[in-house]
């Protein structure tokens, strides 16, 4: 075996041993070997394109390539040439796993699940440090370099690993370091010539040679060398882990932990709320989490919670580091909660998704008895579950008795002060606060009489009357002054809301903590309720004395505000938007019925719309057949006139009847007129080159408009209303249809005539891009009626005329 084979083996035994210090953070561990296959032909590239031989850099530039060909084997078939040779859908699929990817590691705590985009982060890692060793060590002869990439690779899982082996991995890494060194001081040194020991005698007379001595001739210097480079990269490698910053979010967030064995076991660590819940709230698909079933007659208040945060800084809420014992039989009551409040128990039977997977068990709260298997630990002051050694929700079955408490306003009105030790804690507030915060919250709340009233007056003015706007978009900010900024541009999400509400809060000596988990799902067919990545909430809780931890909702448009805080909110402060629609929008019973029966229909591609739209379908084929049987001149010249105009005609009449139709008023019709008026933006929008997208949600679409047509700020804001009246159609268990959405959506209308030229605007005028969809309804219509004859040719014929798959029918 040639020197340059065995290096080349060296360098990916190294690669591979270092790789292994990744394995404490993601499971199961198959991806290594995956990477150790791959690997092993990229460096079998490397060694045939030696043996030719070729320049340098060309062997480098032909391992990469070798490695770009395996990873669009592996991530990328279908999207590929041949299913190897890269695309630009390939890379497309790249750029998404990707994403996806890094998306995950700011999410997941360790050990994180092996989805796509973290396989692909962790495969092309490892061969993109194979290369680099590989091209360092055989191809430019210079082994001691390539530490520095081990050193990378070991360093970083070093830090981030905590389950107490990482000197296990270091010895792994540090091996297959010396091991190449050794194998390059020995092809080094075979290149003069055989290696004498040295211990034969040297004849009277004979010069010294170079390579008699092992003792201290030249002979020895390269592999001296190698020695010492070795030792320091192993004493780098040993000092870097333990100097590292502490890193934040996902994978990179470690919250403390729970003592050691005895005293709770395992480590304490969780997503972070801020990381997870935007990355959540923005994912493109609402990927199931949860699936649950309950006894409880309704699921408005299902609310999941995972961890409470009632650590506050200034910059940001935390969880403090808790004691945690072993599961109870039963779980203590709840603190504060006094015999007096109305309590009903409630049974819940909850399973979790096989790719989620996160320290923090959802419950609701509070609970009261958990029947769950795994090594799962219990923290009394949060009454949360949290997975011990390594332990996860992943595919996790579990019952949960819990407790549905149903204070009155009077109770809360009139409860006494909390004991001091609990008030001194949940009220506590850096000096580091900005003056506005505390200032607001007392403007906010005058009049009030008592914690309760202002809890309320809190809640509203963030909900309802304080101009905030619910916007995914935003950053989450960071720093001492990040509330004072939210309250001053008054846009953000759940996040924000919660959190300025309990800093305001506590301001005014009530005691508050942030709670971190899921709204309550959708209600699916089968009687089960499914919660997605979009469910991901924040919402403060108040503590009552008597009553106990208790939930308030200021974000709009998300959740519900529990009924305990519209006893003392004005009836008429919520409904005043909609009055002029139905007369019975402040009735809540019925908007689960709405919402219950558009959702699906909105998510089967227009479906909402199906009634509405064979309307002008019929007209238009109609008025083209009649004016294709008149042979005169002055027919022909009518047909000439009046065919082209027919799109801008339709798409009039279209417009009209969505935007100025009447119709009945109840809750449904005006649910359905909203619907209509998020059809004609969208179509308005295609009309003037955007393509609808159906997988995207009200909010990401006009977002996606927003950004394309460079609409202005008066149009944007219209948009924005128009998205936030649809989720309430759609999401909300309680909609609220809002007044004055065909306005809104006339407004887009203006924005985008005014933004596009001339000749843009003369092409959404005459020839509309959306009037395309009634030859797809004809086209339905026509294969239709060919399957039910059975014309095989002309069903053939009226399927290539559908819509493309995945566009609005």
């Amino acid at each position: 075996m040639s020197g340059s084979v065995r290096l080349a083996i060296c360098a990916a035994l190294a690669t591979a041993a270092a790789a292994c210090a990744l394995l404490p953070l993601v499971n199961p561990a198959g991806w290594l070997l995956q990477a150790a296959l791959l690997l092993a032909v990229q460096s079998t590239a490397g060694v045939a394109a030696r043996r030719v031989p070729l320049a340098r850099p060309l062997t480098v530039a032909g391992q990469a390539v070798v490695m770009l060909l395996l990873l669009t084997a592996v991530f990328a078939p279908g999207q590929a040439i041949a299913g190897v040779l890269p695309s630009p859908q390939a890379l497309h699929e790249f750029a998404l796993l990707l994403r996806e990817g890094t998306s995950d590691v700011g999410q997941y705590a360790t050990p994180a699940p092996v989805t796509d985009g973290i396989r692909l982060l962790l495969v092309g890692g490892v061969l993109l440090i194979g290369l680099v060793v590989d091209a360092l060590a055989v191809t430019y002869r210079s082994a001691a370099p390539a530490g520095l990439p081990l050193l990378a690779l070991y360093s970083v899982a070093a830090g981030l690993s905590d389950d107490g082996s990482d000197w296990i991995w270091f010895l792994v890494a540090a091996a297959g370091y010396l091991l190449l060194l050794l194998a390059e001081g020995r092809d080094r040194l075979s290149q003069w010539g055989r290696v004498f020991s040295g211990g034969a005698p040297r004849a009277a007379g004979m010069p010294a040679s170079g390579l008699a001595g092992a003792g201290g001739g030249p002979a020895a210097a390269p592999v001296r060398a190698g020695h010492r480079i070795g030792v320091l990269a192993l004493g780098i490698a040993v000092a870097v882990p333990a100097v590292l910053p502490s890193l934040d979010g996902g994978l990179l967030d470690r919250q403390g932990n729970g003592g050691g064995p005895g005293s709770g076991g395992g480590t304490i660590s969780a997503v972070n709320p801020l990381v997870s819940l935007q990355d959540s709230l923005n994912q493109p698909e609402n990927r199931e989490v949860l699936r649950y079933r309950t006894s409880s007659q309704t699921t408005q208040d299902m609310y999941l919670r995972i961890v409470a945060l009632d650590k506050f800084d200034g910059a940001s809420w935390k969880s403090s580091e808790r004691h945690v014992t072993d599961v109870p039989g039963r779980l203590p009551a709840p603190t504060g909660l006094g015999p007096a409040v109305r309590t009903t128990s409630v049974d819940t039977t909850i399973s979790a998704a096989e790719w989620y997977a996160q320290n923090w068990l959802p419950l609701p709260y509070p609970a009261d008895k958990v029947q769950i298997d795994g090594r799962w630990r219990y923290e009394p002051e949060g009454r949360t579950l949290v997975g011990d050694r390594g332990q996860t929700t992943r595919g996790a079955r579990y019952r949960v008795t819990s407790l549905m408490v149903e204070p009155t306003a009077d109770q809360l009105a009139s409860a006494p002060p909390p004991n001091p030790r609990l008030l001194r804690e949940y009220t506590e507030v850096p000096d580091s606060l900005p003056p506005v915060v505390s200032r607001t919250a007392r403007e906010v709340t005058s009049g009030a009489s008592n914690a309760y009233q202002k809890a309320v007056k809190l809640q509203d003015w963030f909900a309802v009357n304080g101009g905030f706007r619910y916007d995914t978009e935003v950053q989450s900010g960071s720093g001492s002054n990040a509330i004072a900024k939210f309250l001053k541009q008054k846009a953000g999400f759940c996040v924000h809301f919660s959190f300025s509400m309990a800093a305001m809060a506590r301001t005014l000596g009530i005691p508050a903590r942030v709670a971190v988990g899921f709204t309550p799902g959708t209600s699916q067919a089968d009687g089960s309720v499914s919660v997605g990545l979009k469910d991901a909430h924040a919402w403060p809780e108040l503590y009552f004395e008597g009553v106990g931890w208790t939930r308030f909702e200021p974000t709009p448009s998300r959740g519900t505000q529990p009924d305990y805080t519209m006893e003392q909110t004005p009836s008429g402060e919520v409904p005043d938007e909609p009055t002029s629609q139905p007369s019975t929008s402040s009735e809540p019973t019925a908007a689960p019925s709405a919402s219950d029966s558009c959702a699906p229909e909105l998510r089967k591609q227009g479906g909402c719309e199906a009634a509405a739209v064979p309307q002008p379908g019929d007209g238009s084929p109609d008025g083209g057949l009649s004016v294709s049987t008149v042979t005169s001149w002055s027919s022909l010249a009518l047909l000439v006139l009046v065919v082209p105009l027919l799109p801008m005609l339709w798409r009039r009449r279209v417009r009209a009847r969505r935007l100025d139709g009447s119709g009945g008023r109840t809750e449904q019709d005006a649910a359905d007129r909203i619907l209509a008026a998020w059809h004609e933006l969208v179509d308005t929008a295609w009309d003037f080159g955007v393509l609808p997208d159906d997988s995207q949600t009200s909010r990401k679409a006009v977002a996606r408009i927003v950004r394309l047509t460079e609409l202005d700020d008066e149009a944007r804001q219209a948009g924005e209303r128009v998205a936030t009246a649809v989720e309430q159609v759609l999401y909300a268990p309680h909609p609220r249809p809002v007044a004055g959405v065909a306005d809104d959506v006339r407004a887009v209308l203006a924005g985008l005539r005014a933004g596009a030229g001339r000749r843009e605007r003369l092409r959404a005028l005459l020839a509309p891009r959306s009037a395309v969809q009634v030859v797809w309804a004809a086209a339905r219509r026509w294969s239709t009626l060919v399957d039910r004859w059975g014309a095989p040719r002309w069903s053939r014929w009226a399927a290539q005329l559908r819509a493309p798959r995945g566009e609005r029918g």
